[in-house]
């Protein structure tokens, strides 16, 4: 497994940009913990590829989260975040979309905290763009419908940050959005920490890590 800094990370995206034909676009996936910068680091991957002249559209997996009634009504609001509370084959056959390049613009889902839910049709990626950046926690989950997920992305990167960092990210995440202290402490140590270390086992089926 390769080791990567910001600088050979771009050079890679920017040389998957090139390899995009009349037929199929490159897609790149980001993963790693909850809190471990994957949003932020994506955003200015796709921000400097984008200035370099390169067609880039970036589809975070988010969009997927089953909406917040829906969880509610399923009894299990309180894990969110979990595998099983998102469209994971949703998400995968967007994934196939997105990577058979057909002519049309194809429309994902985009999550926003501030309203525990996602807005359909929200990002266009149109029949332009070369290389597709998609980032969430359960790229690499080898189990279904997440491996054939996995199965239309050409390298899926991990992002690696050191846990008391992450940790205190989170809690400060939790508080922003609404919870109390004491909450976002439960959330932190609780249900996301179960899922850091379910995304920790899957580290092994990365294409490369990437510490900032």
């Amino acid at each position: 497994m390769r080791s990567l800094d910001r600088t050979a990370a771009f050079a890679r995206a920017a040389e998957l940009a090139t390899l995009a034909t009349s037929t199929r676009r490159a897609i790149l996936g980001i993963t790693g913990a909850p809190a471990a910068g994957k949003s932020t680091y994506a955003e200015e991957l796709a921000a400097g590829l984008t200035t370099s002249g390169h067609r880039v559209a970036l589809v975070p997996m988010d969009g997927y989260h089953l909406a917040q009634s829906a969880l509610e009504e399923l009894g299990i609001a309180d894990v969110k975040g979990a595998p099983h509370t998102f469209d994971g084959a949703g998400y995968a056959a967007l994934l196939r979309r997105l990577r058979d390049r057909t002519g049309e613009t194809v429309w994902a889902p985009r999550f926003h905290r501030e309203l525990e839910d996602s807005i359909a049709a929200a990002i266009g990626v149109g029949p332009e763009i070369d290389l597709v950046l998609t980032e969430g926690n359960y790229l690499l989950l080898d189990q279904e419908p997440w491996a054939t997920a996995r199965g239309s992305v050409d390298e899926i990167w991990y992002l690696e940050l050191d846990d008391d960092t992450r940790h205190a990210r989170l809690t400060a995440r939790h508080q922003h959005f609404g919870r109390s202290a004491q909450e976002a402490h439960d959330r932190t140590f609780g249900s996301d920490e179960r899922n850091a270390q379910l995304i920790a086992a899957t580290k092994h089926l990365a294409t490369a890590t990437l510490s900032l």
